[in-house]
């Protein structure tokens, strides 16, 4: 059974995470295995920031970067896959950086993995999610007008290693994707937890039920940082 590095680095800046992500990254390529391990996973809270995909469309950001960062927020140009997303406090963003080829997977098969963690831990919280067809991520009401998403995914593969993720709303301010055409949608919702319990999340719970489900969805054992 493979070995994962789990470290909760709670609130912190992105760009200093995207670099830890990278330093991670460069240590766990092949064909480096340090200390055995098949990977890490790393969770986090950022501040207010958007980040856009390296194939995404700068239109479906719907302010100038001026009045961005008058409202607190910054904007990162990132090399992952997707469009744009947000990130913010009550939001748990998920970074895994695994070795795909120790764990037998190819993206699709990765990014489904993801998924499936992120529905296990809904269903713990009795909310229903699934797959929309033609897009990433977790959503709710799947294939109906009222379809919403609930975890943005977006993931770069490097030499079979992964980085970035999914960020999954929790207790977030749902008003920032107000900001945006959240993965460039501009007929779908976005929802939160909170949201759809209609009551705060105790996040730290959250993390662990979450954290447990990807171990199980992946075989994976626990290292605790």
């Amino acid at each position: 059974m493979n070995k994962i590095l789990f470290t909760d680095l709670g609130p912190k800046d992105y760009k200093e995470t995207w670099d830890l992500q990278e330093q991670i990254l460069a240590e766990m390529l092949p064909p480096v295995n340090p200390a055995q391990i098949a990977g890490h996973l790393l969770f986090v809270e950022h501040p207010h920031v958007y980040t856009l995909g390296k194939s995404g469309n700068e239109a479906n950001l719907l302010i100038s970067e001026d009045l961005l960062k008058q409202k607190g927020a910054q904007l990162y140009r990132i090399n992952r896959g997707g469009d744009i997303t947000y990130h913010g406090p009550g939001q748990v963003v998920g970074y895994p950086i695994l070795r795909l080829d120790l764990f037998g997977l190819g993206l699709r098969a990765y990014i489904h993995n993801l998924e499936e963690a992120i529905i296990r831990t809904l269903d713990y919280y009795q909310v229903a999610a699934g797959r929309l067809d033609g897009a990433t991520g977790v959503w709710l009401d799947v294939n109906t007008p009222g379809a919403r998403k609930i975890c943005a995914i977006g993931v770069r593969v490097s030499r079979q290693v992964t980085m970035h993720g999914f960020a999954f709303n929790i207790n977030t301010d749902l008003s920032y994707y107000h900001l945006i055409n959240p993965c460039g949608f501009i007929d779908k919702g976005v929802t939160s937890l909170e949201k759809e319990l209609g009551r705060t999340i105790d996040i730290n719970e959250l993390k662990m039920v979450l954290l447990s489900k990807f171990l199980d969805v992946f075989n994976a054992d626990l290292i605790q940082s």
